[in-house]
């Protein structure tokens, strides 16, 4: 394998390669133009077995777009919530491609994520693309100082354009890691971990997989990043890039999720939520190659674990997203109860009192951790690492009880609920009409939409999102824990118990 002088590769002009790619690009203003963006990439996606041959017009796939639009809907409708203006362009972009400046840059982020999962009900893929750019802005700038890299310039150049063409970036972090108790150096299928294969003057070629990537298909530009601490024999896995979501050699194997069959099916109550739905797959790289102007970094392994920590700081406290999607399910259960007949009995005011409790802890330790942040050497503002890892930690457990509360309001219909198919059924219809009422004056169809809205999010295809995505997005629960023990500082602690108990030293 070769490797050019990266001093002289790329300063502030694109390569060749980085002009034919933009050059082929429109820039995106409205969700219209962001959906038709994606028509004619001939990208290798599958699904249930079969190639799918636009992903656009795929029933299982398009609610997912239709969520990732909805991020260019805000931006029209409240700009001053998901806009912000670039110093890389002097112009408005959307919030979803901003380097934070200051803390109100990462408090706007957090309002605007949670705006979006009351918006939509689900996942709207794009935070994992922000939190990447915000993380690479200070791991490139460090390793230039370190290494005397072109990192960062490289990293600003891309940035810019993307900015410019107002498009959608995909983060791609998560290996499928093999044996867990081995380096990536030491596996027995080193594709296992995404990872260089040769280099070139030109670029690098990778190979590997990344897994539960979410939004991968509906974004335009996938970004490469090593997913574990490395070390010195692991410089190969020490990989990061900037790849056209549709280049040549790779493959998208689409994840399917509980009941998402229900979109292939006539009508739209079944599905729970038939507008808006998220989007995991498996992205297989089959010697995908990387021009040098879009590698940034190759080979620094002991700058691996810095972006790690520094991408789940701010991803971490992109998970006020389900503070969005819990005020969306406690609505649901307070609308059930309502139509039920209960809303007024003290019992059930206490649990959705419970429940708001319990969404909004995860929102003011998203929000404290992004008034806490601080500047990074490059200018980047990073959210306050403790307070982020508080409030992951808080997203694996709060969601599945606030879940849990919400299946009790709604009561054991909510999963034996007969099909819509059996509602439009002209015998059967009129009876489950006569039968399955509730309050006077509640539509029962209604009481039905509101019944699957609620499995749609606690047990349905949103569920993924809201719940298991929760529990292992950003890192499962013991990662939290790990860098919650790193930082809380127990002798500063214990010192200031000795000092007013009078303990001497």
């Amino acid at each position: 394998m070769t490797r050019p002088d990266l001093e002289t590769t790329v300063n502030s002009e694109l390569s060749v390669q980085g002009a034919d790619i933009w050059g082929a690009y429109e820039t995106i203003t409205t969700a219209e133009d962001y959906i038709e963006s994606l028509r004619g990439r001939k990208m290798r996606v599958f699904l249930f077995g079969e190639q799918i041959d636009e992903p656009v017009d795929h029933p299982v796939i398009r609610p997912s777009i239709n969520a990732l639009a909805a991020t260019y809907t805000l931006a029209e409708t409240d700009p001053d919530l998901a806009s912000a203006r670039s110093p890389y362009t002097d112009g408005s972009i959307n919030r979803f491609l901003h380097i934070a400046e200051n803390a109100n840059d990462l408090v706007q982020k957090g309002r605007m994520q949670k705006k979006l999962g009351q918006k939509t009900g689900t996942c709207f893929q794009r935070c994992v693309g922000l939190d990447a750019l915000n993380a690479l802005h200070s791991v490139t700038y460090d390793c230039d100082e370190v290494h005397g890299t072109p990192y960062h310039q490289r990293f600003l150049d891309f940035l810019k354009q993307v900015q410019i063409k107002n498009q959608v970036i995909g983060g791609a972090m998560t290996d499928a890691k093999g044996d867990r108790a081995k380096a990536p150096h030491e596996q027995a299928e080193p594709d296992v971990y995404l990872h260089v294969v040769d280099r070139n003057d030109d670029g690098v070629f990778v190979s590997g997989v990344k897994c539960h990537q979410t939004g991968c298909v509906n974004s335009h530009w996938l970004i490469v990043m090593p997913t574990i601490r490395l070390g010195e024999k692991d410089r190969d896995f020490a990989i990061v890039g900037a790849i056209p979501a549709h280049a040549d050699g790779i493959t998208y194997i689409y994840g399917r999720q509980s009941c998402d069959t229900r979109a292939l099916e006539p009508g739209r109550i079944d599905a729970g939520n038939a507008e808006f739905g998220g989007q995991e797959a498996m992205i297989v790289f089959e010697n995908v190659f990387i021009p040098w102007d879009r590698v940034f970094m190759d080979g620094e392994a002991e700058f691996a674990a810095p972006l790690v920590e520094r991408f789940t700081t701010y991803h971490r406290c992109s998970y006020i997203c389900k503070t969005g999607v819990g005020d969306v399910l406690i609505g649901a259960a307070a609308e059930i109860a309502e139509m039920n007949g209960v809303s007024k009995v003290s019992h059930i005011r206490d649990k959705l009192v419970e429940m708001t409790h319990l969404n909004e802890t995860i929102r003011s330790s998203a929000l404290a951790s992004a008034h806490e942040g601080r500047a990074m050497k490059s200018g980047v503002w990073m959210n306050d690492e403790m307070l982020a890892n508080v409030c992951k930690q808080n997203v694996t457990r709060f969601p599945y009880e606030i879940a849990r509360i919400a299946q009790d309001l709604a009561g054991g219909l909510m999963v034996t609920l007969p099909s819509e198919q059996d509602l439009d059924h002209a015998e059967i219809g009129p009876l489950i009409k006569k039968l399955l009422v509730g309050r006077d004056g509640v539509d029962v169809v209604d009481r039905m939409k509101i019944l699957r809205l609620i499995e749609n999010i606690t047990l349905g295809r949103n569920a993924v999102g809201y719940l298991t995505e929760s529990m292992h997005g950003a890192g499962s629960p013991q990662a939290q824990r790990i860098q919650i023990a790193r930082g809380m500082d127990v002798d500063e602690k214990r010192n200031f118990a000795r000092k007013l108990a009078g303990v001497e030293d």
